[in-house]
């Protein structure tokens, strides 16, 4: 029985197809037909043949087997060393042996590859920080993510989040009017405290062109007036597209490549749309992964780049703090210990190591601030990564993973985590949860808005 009516390998193109997924509560049926998916061998390796490159083939058998990789996992280490969980065990087991058959798999050998491909790995690629041979486990597994999503072997919420950006163009059901009066209606709320504060919605050749995450209309509405604020004291000439403003990717999540192109291609066209300076995305990892860096090569950019110069909202603020278009008030800095969550996608995957640093110099009083050891590019994920935090059917082993970040955070001693990306702050929100450990998390904006001085022709009048 190939094509079900919840799990098949149909794209979610429409919203009667997305809603009745979503009726299926937990996907309860969508994973009871998925044991009876049939795999189409014969398109499993035509996709293989035409879309595996001499990369992906020369990581596949350059692989020495030396284990360099097993301790750099988190997983791995968690799970009392289980060889099992080594990333070129779990990469070689599934991809490997997908092409060293030439696609003759069946049903149960692509259930336990979505296993491995969604609940043994996060693409962090930590693992390919320490590989000898430079091999890039995360590039690896999205790859495997891809043909998964292919046959239909896809977890519940991934496929109804690239239903959602396919529908929507947004990782959640938030439409292009529902951005612009939730932003509207958010900065009317401040307005009495900000005079002045307004969102230029579709300004043509604005410095900035500010981007964000669905969830924020959504569920965290305040960071859309904390963005605005921000901006406002710090005389920032900026806008928001009003089509083309969400700045993830649940697609790269579920590993659906064309959802992936058509999502930051809205977003691509809002820029040659506005022709801004440049493009500034919001406090999230994945998200500036999936439009910046792999995004230009989804759309088919030759050039790699985005149609505008676009940077993450960390390389902003630290900017405008630099420059003294923001500043801070000493007395309001952050006396107590502090420490930092690294962000995999624009700390490891982009160099952007140092760059909140930067910031938390400005808003952490000296000496309260306590790195995480490792740290910076050597940092773990925060264990809810590569769409692991929203899978319910893996959520004893997110909750598993979560406990390496947990005993950093513990060693540390601090009583605040910044942590600038929603996948992070969500997974340590669930962490304290879950574990009951004493912190507190922040996203950055409302850190700074907390201290940040208001020129006095920005005050409100008596």
């Amino acid at each position: 029985m190939a094509e079900m009516s919840l799990c098949n390998r149909r794209p979610v193109n429409d919203e009667e197809t997305l809603k009745a997924l979503l009726s299926d509560t937990g996907g309860k049926e969508y994973y009871k037909q998925m044991e009876s998916l049939d795999v189409d061998t014969d398109l499993l390796w035509s996709t293989i043949s035409k879309t595996m490159n001499s990369r992906l083939k020369t990581w596949l058998s350059l692989c020495a087997h030396c284990g360099m990789c097993a301790d750099s996992c988190f997983l791995y280490r968690i799970s009392d060393r289980d060889p099992t969980q080594v990333p070129a065990y779990k990469i070689q087991s599934t991809l490997g042996e997908i092409v060293k058959r030439k696609g003759k798999v069946d049903n149960a050998f692509m259930r336990r590859a979505m296993e491995y491909a969604w609940a043994r790995c996060t693409c962090c690629n930590r693992c390919g920080l320490y590989c000898p041979h430079g091999i890039d486990m995360g590039v690896m597994f999205s790859y495997l993510r891809g043909l998964l999503y292919q046959q239909g072997f896809v977890p519940w919420e991934m496929k109804i989040g690239a239903g959602m950006h396919r529908v929507y163009q947004a990782q959640m059901d938030v439409t292009d009017e529902d951005f612009v009066e939730t932003f509207k209606w958010m900065v009317e709320e401040y307005e009495e405290d900000y005079p002045g504060l307004a969102v230029p919605v579709d300004k043509q050749g604005a410095d900035i062109l500010y981007t964000v995450n669905a969830r924020e209309v959504k569920h965290y509405p305040e960071d859309l007036a904390e963005a605005a604020i921000l901006f406002h004291l710090a005389g920032a000439d900026w806008t928001v597209a009003s089509k083309g403003w969400e700045l993830t990717s649940l697609a790269m999540f579920a590993g659906d490549w064309e959802a992936c192109r058509l999502q930051v291609q809205s977003v691509y066209d809002a820029m040659e749309r506005l022709r801004p300076r440049r493009m500034v995305g919001t406090e999230c990892g994945h998200a500036h992964r999936a439009t910046v860096v792999e995004g230009p090569y989804w759309a088919g950019r030759e050039d790699g780049l985005t149609p505008v110069p676009s940077i993450h909202y960390v390389e902003w603020l630290a900017e405008a703090l630099r420059e003294g278009k923001l500043k801070i008030d000493p007395k309001k800095r952050l006396k107590v210990p502090v420490t930092l969550q690294d962000s995999c996608n624009y700390v490891r995957n982009h160099g952007l190591r140092d760059i909140v640093r930067e910031i938390l110099s400005y808003i952490v009083e000296p000496g309260c601030f306590r790195d995480m050891d490792p740290s910076k590019e050597h940092n773990y994920c925060c264990g809810g990564g590569g769409g692991f935090n929203g899978i319910g059917l893996y959520r004893a082993e997110r909750n598993k993973a979560l406990i390496t970040k947990r005993d950093q955070i513990l060693n540390t001693g601090a009583e605040l985590v910044v942590a600038p990306c929603h996948n992070c702050w969500d997974a340590i929100r669930d962490m304290v949860e879950e574990y009951h450990i004493p912190v507190k998390w922040s996203f950055l904006k409302p850190l700074v808005i907390s201290m940040v001085e208001i020129p006095d022709h920005l005050k409100p009048k008596e």
